[in-house]
């Protein structure tokens, strides 16, 4: 069974990202459909203090999350993680491990 295929029947929680009071930066590995390719969406927060979301590099359209950017975005300000989480696995990859500061 592939990585992608062990995370669409088994996804994982992230306690990492409930006590989220002060994370500046959060990054999401993501394992896609095709081949179990990993890659990563960065959360930073910029100067306003607002989250702004990266593909590292990639399109985020890559993802094909079926979410504006604006309303991930929007929930991470409010630190509603779970729904981030839920929303990324909306596309063509599944978050496989999460990193936060």
């Amino acid at each position: 069974m592939s990585k992608y295929q062990e995370l669409l029947h088994n996804p994982p929680t992230f306690t990492e990202l409930y006590d989220s009071e002060n994370l500046r930066e959060v990054i999401f590995e993501t394992i896609s459909c095709m081949c179990d390719n990993r890659h990563f969406i960065k959360f930073k927060k910029n100067s306003d203090g607002d989250f702004k979301m990266n593909g590292n590099g990639h399109s985020l359209r890559n993802w094909s999350m079926k979410h504006e950017n604006h309303v991930m975005e929007w929930e991470a300000d409010d630190n509603n993680w779970g729904a981030v989480v839920n929303m990324i696995n909306t596309g063509t990859s599944k978050v496989n491990i999460v990193k936060c500061r």
